[in-house]
């Protein structure tokens, strides 16, 4: 009766063994294609990465000027207006306040004031004037242009400078609109007509907020629009310098 049991036993256990041979064949050969799945997944990725592999196109300005503008000057800019625009302008329309010191009033003496405000009016004039470089930069990248190349062929030149001479008219533009809108002061009394609003009187007295800041503010900006113009006109001269050879290519 033990021999019997025993040769139960054995045979349980070489069937489990048996099966537990064929599982980790089963796991090896899963693990074999795995590799080779992740090999092949790898190559496809490096395959697609060296096609796609970026080349020696460089959308940047091919002058140290243009450089020095669109890198340094146009973040100064950019972080002016941003942080201090919006600590000066951010709450004004909150403060404003006329005498008599109703909603509708100060709603509609602010409205008169400020037809738009700075902050939209600048924000709009960055917008506007980075329109003509990224207009070249999109036709260089789908022409697969050459930073070198642009200095060195005429027509790639022209299309450059007509886009810089392009900002420079828009620059001119935004600050004469700039000077229609906002003056270059800031008073601390606004007079402001309320004849379509009120029937008993035609003229109220209204308070500017931070004025003295604001007119800061606004000096800064037109040097800042100034500044850009001259830029431009410098970035003009080197280019004609450099097709002249009067500089050496970068």
């Amino acid at each position: 009766m033990n021999q019997c049991n025993s040769k139960t036993n054995r045979r349980w256990v070489e069937a489990l063994s048996s099966v537990w041979r064929l599982l980790q064949q089963r796991n090896t050969d899963k693990g074999s294609e795995t590799n080779e799945l992740t090999s092949n997944n790898n190559t496809s990725h490096f395959c697609f990465f060296v096609l796609n592999e970026p080349s020696d196109l460089q959308l940047r300005p091919p002058t140290v000027i243009g450089q020095f503008h669109t890198l340094f000057f146009g973040s100064i800019r950019m972080f002016f207006l941003g942080v201090l625009g919006f600590a000066v302008y951010g709450n004004e329309a909150l403060h404003f306040s006329c005498d008599p010191d109703k909603r509708e009033v100060n709603l509609f003496c602010y409205n008169q004031f400020r037809p738009i405000t700075p902050q939209v009016f600048w924000a709009l004039q960055l917008v506007i004037v980075l329109v003509p470089g990224a207009f070249f930069h999109l036709y260089a990248a789908c022409k697969s242009i050459k930073q070198e190349d642009i200095l060195q062929k005429s027509s790639y030149t022209g299309f450059y400078i007509f886009s810089v001479f392009l900002r420079i008219v828009l620059e001119v533009v935004a600050f004469w609109l700039q000077i229609q809108l906002f003056g270059f002061k800031v008073n601390a009394i606004y007079m402001c007509d309320v004849g379509a609003l009120e029937k008993t009187f035609n003229i109220t007295r209204c308070m500017v907020p931070e004025h003295f800041e604001k007119t800061i503010f606004l000096i800064a900006m037109y040097t800042f629009t100034v500044i850009t113009v001259i830029l431009c006109v410098a970035e003009i001269f080197e280019i004609s310098c450099r097709r002249l050879g009067f500089l050496k290519t970068q």
